[in-house]
């Protein structure tokens, strides 16, 4: 049987169709009101109808304030006092997380989250626990937020009900910031009328009081402040005060001074003060400033005010005063009211100069006088000292500072170097040097077109490398100029205050002028100073080169180091030291000679004695470590330099090594001494420079004279010992030869063979040394002859037999085209081996002067058997290098310094005034070979292979 649904009888309406239909009517009740008591009493009507929740609460979000203000809902209770609070939010606070994110949060138990605050009372006092906080949005701006809560624990709610409390709330978001908007529209204030208005009325009045009236009457009919005023600022006092106010119809000085309150020092508004400097508007609200907060706090203090918002009044960059609307309670000022003061503030610096206006027209003509009467000055008189004297006297007067001081970048120093200055005559005179100004104030002052104005140095950053010293002089403000526009600071003018002062613009653009005006001379003095500095410095170098030069041609043995002694008397001259002495060394020595030039001063003593180490003196390897003059203070010489340079009035010392080439040794170095407040210019100390490196150059060119002198007397002595002696062997060769003569011809067949034999011997013998002695007393001859290479070796091999079979040589001849047994039979040595390099014999013949060419190879061969170790192998290779040159090599296993293969490569010394391994055997022989070897027409050439052989490669010209 069927039940009664199946027989089809009515059903009752479906929970999810109520709901639409309730939403559809509440939403379409939302869109009919614009009152916002009756939009959020028909939201609450519809939470509490549709769902179960006992506590309601609608707020409505202030963002200026950061406050949620209630605007109804439904209690347990129908208590509504919490209902229409206002809540401050706090960080942290849940319902300042809503506000902030935008997003719902739910709560399980209300009466135990403590992040909720006064909430959680309320939680408590209800008894509910289950709370969803959802918020209340246009857009991505935060409106206000639905607070919703049941008895039951837990917030999960189903998503049906979570969206119909989501599309509601979208709809009374969306009316409420329309409402909002339109209400802004409403309320908000025009600056622009009152303004115009207050600009018409301005003309009515005679005299700056009634207008500054004006001013304050309108502004406080705007912005309806607690209080309005205008404070003035006295520039000689540095303070400001209060001259027209809404509430004291006028104050003049004498009753600020009686009303403390009235008037503030620039001190006391500090960062106010600046910002006001700089055309800036002032504005202090409810938790909000456009000043440090940490300053706002103290200024409210002072003003005893808890907003405030101040214009400046400016004319022509000078702050005269400003206008200040000030509120006993937290204000958040609109943007109306800012432009509004800052307006009214602009129509008092309009209307304010009419009161000194015949004052300023006449500053302006003596400030003009005053520039014309500067101008002429510089450049009516010669003498700079007198022109900045008049400039200083005109504008300390014309500015009422304290001192006047220009000031000279000095490169050498590193510095400002204080040119001119005048004080008072109470103060001394500023005897420190002005440090070298950061790169942040030198960009500033490169950049700068007026003068920088410092009013607080105390406080003041910039300038910072010069501030100790002069707060210690009493230096308090002070005006700064570049002397020449867009350029490095290199001449500076400086205005000083004993106090805390402010100047004018017209003040600050005279000095301008005049430092401009300054720049031109100080420049035009430097150009001149130089050049005649220049002048004298070529003067005293042509001077002095001519009598170093005379120095050099006199300087002879009996005067002993004349030249040095000459030099140093010089450059004391130039430098004006009282000390200049010389360490001197020759190549190879370990002890320094003093050389004492000038001591003209008895403080200045040396002990001229002493013995100074070259490796162990301080001075000297400081000087040789250093390219260039070392500048030294006293204090820094050890005691060991000390004991010898014995000076009590010694403050600084110059030492300089003599040099020449970059591959020359020093040989010396120049020794200058002062005082300690003496000042060695750039330009003097290059002048010094040029002639200690003549110096160097003429020592070197002297020290290399005497050496060559002495190496060719001793070529002379040797040469005619030599001769001589060939001269006495010559003549008893003769002699015997003519005895000889005298025996006759013996009658033994062998006997006469032999002595025939020795007979053309000696006679042979005797010739060759007439030939030596009658052409090659003083230079070589070179004759022209041919020989095979095979008879060359030969010989060659004859004379150092015994040498070979002493050390058990081992010598191999390759490539000269022969038998073995040919060249063993030939060489008679049984230590001696030829390798055919062909089967074919191929004569290979040299031409040239013979002698000389087997001198050279029994040289070479001579120095391969004195390195090679005993019992080692020689080879010798032959091989026709082309048409015109025939290649013998000698290698061997000996050992030979690498600096000498180096040396011989070079074929010449680094130094003549240095060891060299070419001034020594076997070194000097090799080296007559290879010189001879082209002019011979061959070369030789020395190095070693990669398996350390050492090879001796002849080049001899084919016939």
């Amino acid at each position: 049987m069927l039940t009664n649904n199946q027989m089809g009888q009515p059903q009752p309406p479906i929970a999810g169709e109520q709901q639409i239909v309730a939403l559809g009517r509440v939403l379409q009740s939302l869109r009919e009101e614009d009152d916002i008591e009756v939009l959020i009493a028909i939201t609450t009507s519809y939470i509490q109808q549709q769902f179960n929740y006992s506590l309601i609460w609608i707020a409505v979000y202030d963002r200026i304030k950061h406050t949620l203000l209630g605007k109804g809902g439904v209690t347990p209770g129908g208590e509504d006092s919490f209902l229409r609070k206002r809540l401050i939010l706090r960080p942290g606070d849940l319902l300042e997380q809503v506000v902030i994110q935008q997003r719902a949060v739910g709560v399980a138990d209300i009466r135990t989250e403590t992040r909720i605050g006064e909430c959680q009372e309320l939680g408590k006092k209800h008894n509910v626990r289950g709370t969803i906080i959802f918020p209340i949005r246009y857009k991505d701006r935060c409106l206000g937020l639905l607070l919703i809560a049941a008895e039951r624990w837990g917030y999960l709610i189903p998503e049906e009900t979570k969206t119909s409390v989501m599309i509601v709330l979208g709809e009374l978001g969306s009316i409420l910031y329309q409402n909002e908007l339109h209400l802004q529209q409403k309320q908000s204030k025009r600056p622009d009328e009152p303004l115009l208005e207050l600009l018409d009325n301005l003309h009515n009045f005679n005299n700056l009081e009634e207008r500054l009236k004006a001013v304050v009457e309108a502004t406080h009919e705007f912005v309806a402040p607690s209080r309005t005023n205008i404070y003035w600022f006295d520039r000689q006092g540095r303070y400001f005060w209060c001259r027209i106010t809404n509430q004291l119809r006028k104050m003049n000085r004498d009753a600020q001074r009686e009303q403390p309150a009235a008037g503030m020092t620039v001190q006391e508004l500090s960062d106010f003060y600046y910002a006001l400097s700089v055309n800036q508007i002032v504005w202090i609200g409810d938790a909000r400033s456009s000043l440090n907060s940490h300053f706002t706090a103290k200024l409210l203090k002072r003003w005893r005010v808890r907003s405030l918002l101040a214009a400046p009044i400016i004319w022509q960059q000078d702050l005269l005063g400003f206008l200040a609307v000030e509120g006993v309670e937290p204000r958040i000022w609109s943007e109306a009211d800012k432009n509004f003061v800052q307006g009214a503030a602009g129509l008092v610096s309009l209307v304010a100069p009419t009161e000194k206006m015949d004052s300023t027209i006449q500053q302006i003509k003596e400030d003009s006088q005053l520039t014309s009467q500067v101008a002429q000055a510089i450049y009516t008189y010669q003498d700079l000292k007198e022109t900045l004297r008049i400039c200083a006297t005109k504008v300390l007067t014309r500015l009422g500072a304290t001192r006047f001081l220009v000031l000279q970048y000095d490169a050498d120093r590193n510095n400002y170097q204080v040119v001119y200055q005048t004080q008072p005559h109470n103060r001394r005179p500023l005897t420190f040097a002005f440090s070298l100004l950061t790169e942040t104030d030198r960009q500033m002052l490169k950049s700068a077109t007026k003068t920088v104005e410092i009013e607080n140095l105390e406080e003041d950053l910039r300038f910072f490398n010069w501030r100790p010293p002069l707060i210690e002089n009493g230096v308090r403000s002070l005006l700064v100029c570049n002397c020449i526009q867009s350029h490095r600071p290199e001449a500076i003018l400086l205005i000083t205050h004993t106090k805390h002062h402010n100047w004018t613009t017209l003040e600050k653009e005279l000095l301008w002028i005049v430092s401009q005006q300054i720049g031109v001379v100080l420049r035009q003095w430097r150009l001149l100073t130089n050049s005649e500095q220049q002048q004298k410095i070529v003067q005293s170098i042509q001077q002095s080169l001519c009598i170093l030069e005379e120095a050099h041609s006199e300087s002879t043995e009996t005067e002993k180091n004349y030249l040095e002694t000459t030099t140093l008397e010089q450059i004391a001259s130039i430098l004006g030291c009282p000390l200049a002495l010389m360490l001197s060394w020759s190549s190879g020595q370990s002890q320094a000679e003093i050389i004492p030039g000038v001591i003209g001063d008895s403080q200045f003593n040396i002990r001229t004695d002493a013995q100074i180490s070259v490796q162990s003196e301080a001075l000297i390897q400081w000087a040789l470590s250093k390219d260039g003059y070392l500048n030294l203070k006293a204090d820094d010489l050890p005691p060991e330099t000390k004991k010898w340079l014995n000076c009590p009035g010694m403050g600084k010392v110059l030492v300089i090594a003599l040099r020449t080439a970059a591959i020359h040794q020093p040989t010396g170095i120049i020794v200058l001494a002062d005082h300690a407040e003496r000042y060695w210019p750039q330009q003097t100390l290059n002048a010094i420079e040029t002639l200690i490196e003549q110096l160097a150059w003429l020592r070197r060119q002297q020290l290399i004279s005497k050496s060559l002198e002495s190496t060719t007397q001793e070529l002379r002595q040797l040469n005619w010992y030599k001769h001589r002696r060939l001269e006495e062997a010559q003549r008893t060769t003769t002699q015997l030869i003519g005895q000889i003569h005298d025996l006759g011809i013996p009658h033994n067949e062998l006997t006469q063979t032999r002595y025939q034999l020795l007979w053309r011997q000696l006679d042979h013998t005797t010739a060759a040394m007439t030939g030596l002695l009658k052409q090659e007393q003083w230079q070589l001859y070179m004759n022209g002859e041919t020989m095979p290479i095979a008879s060359l070796l030969k010989r060659s091999l004859e004379r150092i037999d015994n040498l070979v079979q002493k050390q058990k040589l081992w010598i191999g001849v390759h490539g000269l085209g022969q038998s073995t047994q040919e060249l063993e039979t030939n060489n008679g040595s049984g230590l001696v081996k030829g390798v055919v390099a062909s089967s074919y014999p191929s004569p290979m013949a040299i031409v040239g002067d013979i002698i000389k060419f087997e001198l050279i190879l029994n040289e070479l061969l001579v120095s391969a058997c004195q390195r090679s170790p005993h019992g080692s192998r020689i080879d010798i290779w032959c091989r026709r290098l082309d048409e015109k040159f025939l290649e013998l090599s000698i290698t061997d296993n000996g050992i030979i310094a690498p600096e000498l293969l180096t040396e011989l490569e070079q074929m010449t010394r680094k130094d003549v005034l240095t060891p060299s391994h070419l001034d020594q055997l076997p070194g000097l022989h090799l080296l007559i070979c290879q010189q001879l070897m082209q002019q011979l027409g061959g070369e030789l050439h020395l190095y070693q292979l990669p398996d350390n052989r050492v090879v001796s490669r002849l080049l001899l010209p084919l016939a």
